[in-house]
């Protein structure tokens, strides 16, 4: 077969499966299987390829038609211009996320500050703050130890050894005051689990569900930050759809001020930051 022909096919299983971006995610494959980039194989419709080139495609498309994230075959993610390791170990990063972190790099002013990422898994926020502010002092937090696992995996492939990965729920073993802290914590309500894509299943259940109401973790650090906020320290929060208005309130209640709210790439309110005191 002819690459073009395997991007067909493989496009038309795809769609078969209700995979979303059929194509994006066969040519994906395809270049990764080849060790080619992505643009590469529009260079190469015509070659036929080898049993050999073959058989390791099939199975990443087996698995791919299976639900299994894009980003775990891959073995990696891009987020902000880099390249981060990307496995079974921690939420795979949206690129909502990526928003978050653009919008907090504004309100950072301080090369020097001191931030504490909530909620850490791949790394990839203190990471992309430690690229952004390399003079900065950053921690990352998370209750999953094989989340910080991966986290430090990415540290080391960044030749990032600033940044500190600590083991924490929340706030509970995190120690000083801190400039900035920011968190993509949980939010998904356990009763909504039924209406999840099957994809969106395979990452780490503690790195999806908070309670039945879903927002109960941010509603946690919002009232612990503050023993832990430098005054006037930022607190940066990415929410769940519907979920800001309570969340403002009890921002106001807990004497947060300088509120507010903005929108994901999709027009949706899904980041609250507020400073403290």
């Amino acid at each position: 077969m002819k690459v073009l022909d395997v991007l067909q096919s493989t496009t038309a299983y795809f769609k078969k499966r209700g995979i979303e971006n059929p194509r994006l995610n066969a040519e994906h494959l395809l270049a990764h299987s080849l060790g080619r980039r992505r643009l590469d194989i529009y260079l190469e419709f015509e070659r036929e390829l080898s049993e050999s080139e073959l058989t390791p495609l099939r199975e990443l498309v087996r698995r791919r038609g299976q639900n299994e994230p894009l980003q775990h075959l891959l073995g990696t993610v891009e987020f902000c211009g880099k390249l981060f390791l990307c496995d079974r170990r921690a939420l795979v990063p949206r690129p909502e996320t990526e928003q978050l972190v653009e919008f907090l790099q504004a309100e950072i002013h301080d090369p020097k500050s001191k931030i504490l990422d909530v909620g850490t898994g791949t790394g990839v926020i203190a990471l992309s703050l430690a690229t952004k502010f390399p003079q900065a002092e950053i921690v990352g937090a998370d209750i999953s130890e094989e989340a910080l696992s991966l986290a430090r995996d990415n540290a080391a492939r960044l030749g990032m050894t600033g940044v500190q990965f600590v083991q924490s729920d929340l706030l509970e073993k995190i120690t000083g005051n801190f400039d900035s802290m920011v968190a993509n914590l949980p939010y998904i309500s356990r009763l909504d689990r039924d209406d999840l894509a099957p994809e969106v299943l395979r990452d780490p259940e503690v790195a999806l569900f908070a309670g039945d109401r879903g927002d109960e973790l941010i509603r946690q650090l919002i009232e612990a930050a503050p023993a832990h906020l430098r005054p006037g320290g930022l607190l940066a929060l990415e929410a769940g759809i519907g979920q800001h208005t309570s969340l403002i309130e009890l921002l106001h209640q807990k004497n947060y001020s300088d509120i507010k709210a903005k929108n994901d790439y999709s027009g949706v309110t899904r980041f609250l930051f507020a400073r403290y005191g």
